[in-house]
């Protein structure tokens, strides 16, 4: 008679997306019952609090974003820990139109119109204007439509490189130029799994079992049959389609989202020491944090760096 699964219960940061693909696909094809769990995937959205709810105790895992949020636990004691990073790079763009003066990430800053949100600009723009001297009278408000920025062909517009671009150019007929800012030296990993540090401490079991899953779940989304997860994700968020589903997938192996840089050599979810100091000082020279903030205690590489999924066919 086979064990009983261990339930788990993980939240996202959003509606459901090809960005939580590899999750989604866990479950779908039977990863996560191979190591012993019953995962229930909890959405995000704009009324969620599923962070809230880990940090309480009412979810055992969330799906983090940039490192920011971790390192804002850790000034405001919050023990809550990144146990894994299944994005590489962070898919943040900015977006601008062809042949205007703006087809280089540099010539950015000769726009008087940056579409930004307020979390755009108490994060990466912070990053932005310590780095490459943009400048904040250059921002204005984004309310995540792009018909401002469709309208004015001198505007820039935030977005994520799996979504976005698509997006612009079914709606205006254009291609926009994209710029993504891990590939200008915004170096935070991104879709983070996190959990509280008493799970680390006391099960760590099924930290590892829940990371190496996801980790072979992403895999399997990217380069296997993903047809099953996705119907879960437009069971979980019937507006999505499948030309965006399928967007996104490309795109996340173009620009190497999941597995670039040490994901490449060391397993998907990889993390280093060496890559969490380098983000850490560009947010203490963005004056998001002081440096003599304990950036270590936000992650641990217990459960990473093992090699998951590096034998697996592509």
């Amino acid at each position: 008679m086979a064990a009983p699964l261990d339930e788990v219960t993980f939240g996202t940061n959003w509606i459901a997306q090809a960005e939580h693909g590899g999750y989604y696909q866990a479950v779908a094809d039977g990863t996560f019952e191979k190591y012993g769990l019953k995962v229930t995937i909890v959405p995000g959205g704009p009324r969620a609090a599923n962070r809230m709810l880990m940090t309480v105790g009412k979810l055992d895992f969330y799906m983090g974003g940039s490192l920011i949020q971790a390192f804002s636990a850790v000034e405001k004691d919050i023990p809550t820990v990144v146990v894994a990073a299944h994005f590489q790079k962070d898919p943040q763009v900015l977006l601008s139109h062809p042949g205007q003066g703006l087809d280089r990430f540099e010539d950015l800053k000769t726009s008087s119109d940056l579409l930004l949100s307020k979390d755009g600009v108490a994060t990466f723009f912070q990053w932005m204007k310590a780095e490459y001297g943009f400048r904040d009278e250059q921002v204005k408000p984004f309310g995540f439509n792009p018909a401002p920025f469709i309208a004015n062909a001198k505007a820039v517009q935030q977005g994520y490189v799996t979504a976005e671009p698509l997006t612009i150019a079914k709606a205006a007929g254009f291609t926009p130029n994209v710029f993504l800012l891990a590939d200008f030296g915004f170096s935070t990993y991104s879709t983070t799994v996190e959990t509280r540090r008493e799970v680390v401490e006391t099960n760590p079991d099924l930290v590892q079992r829940f990371v190496d899953a996801s980790s072979i779940g992403w895999h399997h989304y990217l380069y296997g049959d993903n047809a099953a997860a996705n119907a879960l994700i437009k069971r979980d968020n019937p507006e999505m389609t499948d030309e965006l589903l399928a967007y996104s997938v490309a795109r996340m192996k173009e620009y190497g989202i999941v597995d670039s840089g040490d994901a490449s050599r060391l397993g998907i979810g990889a993390m280093t020491d060496a890559r969490m100091k380098d983000f850490f000082d560009k947010m203490v020279k963005a004056g998001l944090f002081k440096a003599d903030l304990d950036s270590r205690k936000a992650y641990t590489l217990q459960f990473v760096n093992k090699g998951v999924g590096r034998d697996l066919p592509k």
